[in-house]
C-alpha cells in the first residue's frame, strides 16, 4: 500500500513538472528587454537626450522602465554639489505609461530597440537591475562622460551577456566637445557656457566606447553591435527597433542674441567708451568695476572648477590664463588710480598679457568658444585706453 502511494506521488509530481514546464517555459519567453533612447529637449540638462531600460513581462502584465537619470533639485545645495562635481543620481523605476506620458508631453519622441537576449540573460540583467534597485545600492555619483544614465544602462546589458559584447569602430574624430556641440548647435547660450567650463581635455579624441556616453551614440552603437556567444556564434545585441513615442518637438523660439553677437557689440561699446576717455581725458572707473568685476567673477568660477572640482575635463582649461581671480583682487587698487587719476602699470602689462593670449588664441591644444576673441579685445580695448589718456595728458 506503501509503495502503490509512494509511486502514484510520484506520478503525480512528474505530471505537475510536465504540466508547469512549458508554463515555466512560455514565461520566459514573454520576458523582454528593451534599450529606449529618448530624444533630446528644451532644459540644458535634457539637451542630450535620455537612455533607460524597458523591461516587460507579458505574462504578468509588468511593463516599468529602470531610469539611472532620477535626481532631484531639492536635494540640499544641489547647485554647489553640481559645480563641485559631487551630484547625486540614483535608479529609479517608473510604469512604462508614466514615462511614456513624461516625453509624449514634453514633444520628445523615443526610440526602442529590444534587445535580443536569450532567457537565462534577461533573468540574470533583471536580477541585475533588482540588485542595483536595493536602498543601498540605488544612489551613484553621477559623472556626465564617464558615468552617466547611458553607460550605467550598458555596463548592466554587458554584464548580463554570456559572451562579448563587440561595437562597430568608434565615429572618426570624435571628441566630448564636439559631441556635445551636435546637441548644442540649438542653445547657442547653453553651448557658450559649457565651452567656458570644459578644458583641453574636452578636445581629445575618443573611442567608441567613450563616444557612449551620449545617448543617440549609445543607441548607434547599439544598432550595430553583435554578441560573440560563448561557442563563438554571432547573433545582433538588438532584436528590432521601434518609435514608440513617435512626436514633434515644439519650436519654441530661442533668444534672438546669440553670444558671439552680445559679444561683438559689448566689443563695440567698449571701444566707444574708449574713445570717450581719450577724447575727455578721463578714465571712467565706474565701467573699471563692471568689467574687470566681471572678468574676476568668470575667473573665480573657471579657477574654483579647474583647481577644485572633481568634473572631468574641467581641470585643463585654457581659459585659466583669460578669466582668472586676479583683476577682482587688484580692483580696488585700479578704481583708486583711476579715482586719484594715478598711473597704473597694471594697464602696460595687461596689453602685453592679452596680446600674447590674443595670439596664442588659433594655436590652443585647447578649442575655443569663438565669443571668447571678442571677449578679450574688449579687455585690450578698454586696457589700451587707459595707456592713451596717460600719454595725452603728459
Amino acid at each position: 500500500m506503501i509503495v502503490r502511494n509512494t509511486i502514484k506521488l510520484i506520478i503525480g509530481l512528474l505530471a505537475v513538472f510536465v504540466t508547469l514546464a512549458p508554463l515555466r517555459a512560455q514565461q520566459r519567453d514573454s520576458i523582454r528587454f528593451s534599450l529606449l533612447t529618448c530624444a533630446p529637449g528644451s532644459e540644458i540638462y535634457e539637451l542630450f537626450g535620455h537612455t533607460a531600460l524597458r523591461y516587460q513581462n507579458l505574462t504578468r502584465g509588468t511593463d516599468v522602465v529602470f531610469n539611472y537619470g532620477m535626481f532631484s533639485f531639492n536635494t540640499p545645495n544641489f547647485v554647489y554639489r553640481f559645480v563641485k562635481g559631487e551630484t547625486d543620481y540614483q535608479l529609479g523605476i517608473t510604469p512604462y505609461t508614466y514615462f511614456e506620458t513624461e516625453y509624449a508631453l514634453r514633444g520628445s519622441a523615443v526610440y526602442q530597440q529590444e534587445l535580443n537576449l536569450t532567457a537565462a540573460e534577461k533573468e540574470t540583467l533583471l536580477g541585475l537591475l533588482e540588485e542595483n534597485y536595493r536602498p543601498e545600492n540605488r544612489i551613484y555619483r553621477y559623472n556626465y562622460f564617464y558615468d552617466n544614465c547611458t553607460t550605467r544602462a550598458r555596463d548592466q546589458i554587458e554584464k548580463s551577456i554570456r559572451g562579448k559584447v563587440v561595437y562597430p569602430e568608434g565615429l572618426p574624430e570624435k571628441s566630448f566637445r564636439s559631441i556635445v556641440h551636435e546637441f548644442t548647435a540649438q542653445s547657442p547660450w547653453d553651448e557658450f557656457g559649457i565651452d567656458l567650463c570644459l578644458g583641453a581635455e574636452a578636445d581629445r579624441p575618443i573611442d567608441n566606447r567613450l563616444q557612449m556616453f551620449a545617448p543617440f551614440y549609445m543607441r548607434y552603437f547599439a544598432s550595430e553591435a553583435y554578441i560573440v556567444n560563448e561557442d563563438g556564434t554571432k547573433r545582433p545585441l538588438v532584436a528590432k527597433e521601434t518609435k514608440i513615442v513617435d512626436v514633434e518637438p515644439e519650436s519654441v523660439p530661442g533668444f534672438p542674441l546669440t553670444p558671439l553677437m552680445g559679444a561683438s557689440l559689448f566689443l563695440a561699446l567698449n571701444a566707444l567708451v574708449a574713445w570717450w576717455q581719450w577724447r575727455r581725458k578721463r578714465i571712467l572707473w565706474g565701467w573699471d568695476i563692471l568689467l574687470y568685476g566681471a572678468q574676476g567673477l568668470a575667473g573665480c568660477i573657471v579657477a574654483y572648477l579647474f583647481f577644485v572640482s572633481s568634473h572631468p575635463t574641467v581641470g585643463s582649461n585654457w581659459l585659466l590664463i583669460l578669466f582668472n581671480p586676479l583683476p577682482l583682487l587688484y580692483l580696488p587698487r585700479m578704481v583708486y588710480c583711476d579715482i586719484k587719476r594715478k598711473k597704473d602699470r597694471f594697464h602696460v602689462v595687461n596689453i602685453v598679457y592679452l596680446t600674447l593670449f590674443i595670439a596664442i588664441f588659433p594655436f590652443s591644444p585647447q578649442e575655443f568658444n569663438l565669443t571668447v576673441l571678442p571677449l578679450a579685445l574688449s579687455l585690450l580695448v578698454n586696457t589700451v585706453s587707459h595707456v592713451l589718456v596717460w600719454n595725452k595728458k603728459e
